[in-house]
């Protein structure tokens, strides 16, 4: 019955001028035809397609078609797939080139990650044959179906191992493989006119004024197709070096989308290092925030610097320290996300930029650039509530490097500025440690220097020695801080001589009493009050409730405490005490240290001054 249909409207249609069919005629075509596909009369439409005195119509209406035989090319195992593939072959090169760009991007669309790598691979290839077809048309036409390809792309699950990227178990790799497949030869065509030079087209002032409309245009979907491919799927994948994974099909599309860049006549350096380069203004479709993405520019980045893609593009002439400079704002843009692939890419970009900076020559000067405050600060976020523990450890080594980086004064400052804003008791106890390591080195013979001594430390010691909260200072919250504070001071009495005062903490040792260690004492001691408190309460509730299990709900602090068994209670309310125990030996020990020191010094003191 279709096929008749289809016959049947075809002989009618022979006898019409071109274009003039009407819409019961497109139905019935379509309908037919679809049918006899699916039913399994692919011969006899293939007959039909190929006859010669048929061409008007199927120009006109063969691409209606698309969607049965892709169906058939997908399936593989039908009967008459090879008379199908002759059909959707030869229908490639006789329908109308946008029509058929319409119908195929349209069977592009899946949700299931499957049907989307099959797809991919199967009609990559003939969109390229039609966009081909369009000649100097296709540049839109391109820049449409690349958006449409990459959409899919997006769907398509990431690799999280190496043996699954060398597997290939989601198709990404292949598919990216079929798409630098698709795209190299507009590229190719992209380059030949970069090449052609101002002379040939100014021979042709006329129509060349339209070529290099039209180069441009092509230049502009090259370019944006680039970008977009920089931002998904690259920056949301990892790639291996070539040590780990010889064979990598995601790190040679990464590295030909960046040979397309130069292509279309973009420096990579020029990229990378363009939020301090001043652009000129480049004539085009799209303006700068576009045309250049922020997080494109910040993979270009990584793939340069972190996997030394198109490196030999880089002249040796950029310093360490400018480089650097360029990819804080990067890295900046990585480490303000909470993906695991973007914060990852910004500790190896943040650890590369920095390896090959010299220890202590950062100048304070720096901390004036915004980037170089942000993304401290986003380190912190990432060593404290990342859930990736691999993630926290790279953080806290990262942050340690960048510390090493700074001169003297540039670590005074920077540590100023991170007990003021960094919130987290860890993180301060961090650099109450380093303030320590740098007193200590300061304090070597012949390393002196002004900032780790004297009147320039006493403002940093002042930040050091103090309670957030006075006496009411939750004392388990700021475990770290504190036990680093008492440590630093326990050290600096030690170290320093009375006589000699060369950290000014003899001086400074009074105002220390008054505003650190009197209100520790006075915390310490209502803490331990609070919970032995709780402690009784809970070993009577124990008592009570002995016949059967209890879950208990203790408040400490005016806060509730995770429900738990009242054993487990006692055991947290134990450790707690245990805890303020350890803060009162310390500071007992510096009590002790101060007496007997003061009184050594005081009684050598006479001597000292007759000599």
């Amino acid at each position: 019955m279709a096929l008749e249909q289809l016959s049947d409207v075809v002989q009618r249609c022979q006898a019409l001028p071109d274009d003039s069919y009407s819409p019961e005629d497109h139905d019935v075509f379509t309908i037919a035809g679809r049918s006899c596909i699916e039913e399994g009369h692919g011969p006899q439409v293939l007959s039909i397609v190929l006859d010669e005195k048929n061409q008007n119509v199927v120009r006109s209406m063969g691409w209606n078609l698309l969607p049965p035989l892709v169906q058939v090319l997908l399936r593989k195992d039908d009967k008459h797939l090879p008379q199908c593939l002759a059909i959707f072959n030869h229908l490639l090169e006789t329908c109308r080139p946008k029509e058929l760009l319409i119908g195929l991007l349209e069977l592009l669309e899946h949700d299931d990650a499957d049907r989307i790598a099959e797809s991919l691979h199967l009609l990559l290839n003939p969109l390229q044959k039609v966009l081909l077809r369009l000649g100097d048309r296709k540049a839109s036409s391109l820049g449409m179906t690349l958006s449409s390809v990459l959409d899919q792309l997006a769907k398509l699950p990431v690799s999280d191992t190496k043996e699954q990227e060398e597997d290939d178990v989601f198709s990404l790799g292949r598919c990216c493989a079929d798409l630098a497949r698709f795209v190299r030869p507009f590229a190719q065509e992209a380059r030949l006119n970069q090449s052609s030079g101002n002379q040939l087209r100014k021979s042709h002032k006329t129509a060349g004024g339209q070529e290099e409309g039209a180069e441009d245009e092509l230049r502009t979907e090259l370019l944006k197709f680039c970008m977009k491919t920089l931002s998904q799927p690259l920056l949301d994948i990892q790639i291996w070096d070539p040590d780990t994974l010889p064979l990598s099909p995601l790190r040679t599309f990464a590295a030909e989308i960046l040979d397309i860049l130069g292509t279309v006549g973009e420096s990579l350096p020029g990229l990378v290092f363009h939020p301090l380069l001043k652009k000129k203004e480049v004539p085009g479709f799209l303006e700068e925030e576009v045309r250049y993405p922020k997080n494109s520019l910040a993979c270009l980045a990584h793939l340069v610097f972190v996997h030394h893609l198109a490196a030999d593009t880089f002249p040796s002439v950029f310093s360490p320290v400018f480089c650097l400079r360029c990819n804080m704002e990067h890295i900046s843009i990585l480490l303000s996300r909470t993906e695991t692939s973007r914060l990852q890419k910004g500790l190896e970009l943040y650890e590369k930029s920095l390896v090959r900076v010299e220890d202590g020559s950062l100048p304070a000067d720096l901390l004036e650039i915004r980037t170089f405050l942000t993304v401290p600060q986003n380190l912190v976020k990432v060593m404290t509530i990342c859930p990736k523990h691999d993630l926290r450890t790279k953080g806290l080594k990262v942050f340690q490097l960048s510390i090493d980086k700074f001169n003297t004064e540039a670590k005074y400052r920077f540590f100023q500025y991170m007990l003021r804003t960094s919130n987290h008791s860890g993180v301060e106890g961090y650099i109450i440690k380093n303030i320590k390591n740098q007193i200590d080195a300061a304090l070597q013979p012949g390393n002196g220097n002004i900032w780790f001594e004297g009147v320039h430390l006493l403002p940093l010691l002042r930040k050091v020695f103090s309670l957030p909260d006075g006496p009411e200072t939750d004392l388990l919250h700021y475990l770290d801080r504190v036990m680093e504070s008492l440590n630093l001071l326990r050290y600096l009495v030690i170290r320093d001589k009375v006589t000699e005062n060369q950290t000014g903490i003899w001086t400074e040792l009074y105002k220390i009493e008054d505003t650190f260690l009197k209100p520790l004492r006075v915390g310490v001691n209502m803490s331990r009050a609070h919970y032995e408190r709780e402690l009784q309460d809970t070993r009577e509730k124990k008592k009570k409730n002995a016949k059967e299990e209890s879950v208990l709900s203790v408040s400490v602090g005016g806060e509730k405490l995770p429900k738990m068994t009242s054993e487990s209670q006692i055991q947290a309310l134990h450790s707690a005490l245990h805890t303020f125990d350890m803060i009162e030996s310390v500071l007992v020990r510096i009590e002790e240290l101060v007496e007997v020191k003061d009184g050594l010094e005081t009684a050598g003191e006479p001597q000292l001054l007759r000599a």
